[in-house]
């Protein structure tokens, strides 16, 4: 199975402290026109949640990691 959504190692590593501050800003506002350009911004927030966890630590709770049981 191919992962649907792909982030360029290039682009993590361009993240910045401030630029990650502005995507979780947009995140936590929903100041989108588009639900696809939310779900991209989403997206690399897990992506650097993931890869850089030190840039995204104070916005973890924007992106969905804990499991669950739909039963």
């Amino acid at each position: 199975m191919t992962d649907p959504v792909t982030i360029a190692p290039e682009l993590l590593d361009q993240q910045t402290e401030e630029s990650v501050r502005d995507l979780a800003r947009r995140l936590e506002d929903e100041d989108y026109d588009s639900v696809f350009d939310s779900l991209a911004d989403w997206h690399l927030m897990r992506a650097i949640a993931i890869h850089r966890p030190e840039l995204a630590r104070p916005w973890v709770h924007l992106v969905d990691q804990e499991p669950f049981d739909e039963d």
